[in-house]
């Protein structure tokens, strides 16, 4: 019976299933029956250690017992409310992320992923600060859709599919394991780079650039933690020339380093944070922007341009 099962998964899978980044004819999936905290089963019964919380995201396992009985309950009120109405869940936990968030942010936009929640990060820099240029570095993921895709640095951002877009510029961040030159120590490393992004900076114009957008520790170009100081001295660049500071938090946060967010293993505070995959744990579809005091205040007079088209947009 099990095995009649798995060909039929595997049979429509392969079938009608586009998979990201990969040659569709060379793929031959896992037929996953389920899971349980770390591990997932075959429909042979072979167990699986989920070694890499299968997108990064399964920071609590599997069929967690009490993370499925609150889904349940909730489903008894109610699925989804438009943003234009109130809803407890929503804000309970608006509430407790800006509670756990540094004490300059105030307010938070969900969104339903990370790419989504960068999209809206980058329009959100723009709107707040009257500037276009977006910095982020070569080592860095953020997304593939249009914007997030542009903002990532890696070489998916070339895929053929997603035009080039104007005003995404890349910028060289420190790769201790990996430096062709030879420092004497952390210490040099830091100085080096934050003197060629300095540079650069005012190659672009400061006047232009809106935001700098970083992962605090580099995701899948290689868990890259930066050497002392240099976050530090990015967050000190962008005071001096009144630039944003964004994290990327969708694969670092929510315990992945030990702390709520990864940035917070260092001494410095961005303006906008982003975050998905750990929040939900991959049970629900969700991610979002926290945004700091100044630009939640922004917001009290101008409308935020994201999401879906409201009423009050038509005149």
């Amino acid at each position: 019976m099990g095995k009649n099962i798995k060909n039929v998964v595997l049979n429509n899978d392969l079938r009608y299933n586009l998979r990201p980044w990969v040659i569709q004819k060379d793929q031959d999936p896992i037929a996953v029956s389920h899971a349980k905290g770390v591990f997932f089963w075959d429909y042979e019964g072979k167990r699986y250690f989920d070694m890499s919380s299968q997108l990064v995201n399964s920071n609590l396992g599997h069929c967690n017992n009490e993370i499925n009985e609150a889904i349940k309950k909730q489903l008894d009120s109610f699925t989804y409310i438009a943003p234009a109405h109130a809803a407890a869940p929503r804000s309970l936990l608006a509430k407790k992320l800006i509670e756990k968030s540094p004490s300059n942010m105030a307010k938070v936009f969900f969104t339903c992923s990370g790419a989504e929640s960068n999209d809206n990060a980058i329009l959100i820099a723009r709107a707040f600060s009257g500037k276009h240029k977006i910095f982020s570095s070569y080592r860095s993921y953020h997304g593939s859709t249009i914007g997030a895709g542009n903002l990532s640095g890696d070489v998916r951002r070339f895929a053929a599919e997603r035009p080039s877009v104007d005003g995404f510029i890349k910028f060289l961040t420190p790769y201790i394991y990996r430096e062709k030159i030879k420092f004497k120590n952390e210490k040099e490393i830091t100085r080096y780079y934050l003197e060629l992004l300095h540079d650069q900076i005012i190659a672009e114009d400061p006047t232009n650039i809106a935001a700098i957008t970083l992962e605090a520790i580099a995701g899948t170009n290689g868990v890259i933690i930066p050497p002392k100081g240099y976050l530090e001295g990015v967050r000190k660049l962008c005071d001096e020339f009144n630039i944003l500071l964004h994290f990327d938090e969708v694969m670092g946060g929510f315990g992945r380093t030990g702390r709520l967010f990864a940035f917070e293993n260092f001494d410095v505070e961005p303006n906008i944070i982003t975050f998905a995959k750990g929040i939900t744990c991959g049970y629900v579809p969700l991610g979002g922007v926290i945004v700091s005091k100044e630009i939640a205040s922004f917001y009290d007079t101008h409308q935020l341009l994201c999401g879906g088209l409201h009423t009050t947009l038509i005149h």
